[in-house]
């Protein structure tokens, strides 16, 4: 179980880290576009991300 997880994490880190290694000016661009959001968009944004992550686990 702990070695899933992990594996999980490590993924998450390499999609994460994708964005800024490759495209940094977009990158930058992007989370200043976020930082102007309003709470409830981050929100929402936050639990479609949540939902499309929970539906691709249980298809799996």
């Amino acid at each position: 179980m702990t070695d899933v997880v992990l594996m999980g994490l490590g993924l998450m880190l390499i999609f994460e880290g994708i964005m800024p290694f490759t495209l940094p000016a977009v990158w930058r661009a992007t989370l200043l576009k976020i930082a102007t959001m309003t709470d409830r968009q981050i929100r929402i944004f936050g639990f479609c991300s949540l939902m499309v992550g929970l539906l691709i686990s249980l298809v799996v």
